[in-house]
């Protein structure tokens, strides 16, 4: 398996701007989003297609769920911070709501 390489500062900003529902957070490190649902079903089922896709990927998110409110932070660990591997997983989270 290749060795996944962490975005330069400029790819984090021209990636950033094709997902501007996404926020850098940890220095750079990471990307997060925040997502609010009619109620804890909805979350719920949100979480296990985003799970079920991640696993499919290996490649799992960060997340933080209260009742109807889903918290999710990408970052790619094997490169020390921020990778195509997270943009990629952020356009399909999104493209599920």
């Amino acid at each position: 398996m290749a060795a996944v390489e962490q975005l330069t500062e400029e790819e984090r900003t021209t990636w950033l701007r094709a997902l501007p529902k996404w926020s850098l957070a940890r220095d750079g490190a990471a990307i997060e989003r925040k997502f609010e649902f009619a109620d804890f079903a909805e979350a719920f089922s949100f979480m296990t297609r985003v799970a079920i896709m991640a696993e499919k990927r290996d490649h799992h998110p960060e997340w933080f769920n209260v009742y109807n409110r889903v918290e999710i932070t990408l970052t790619t660990h094997d490169a020390g911070g921020l990778s195509l591997r997270d943009v990629n997983m952020a356009k399909k989270i999104d493209a599920l709501v």
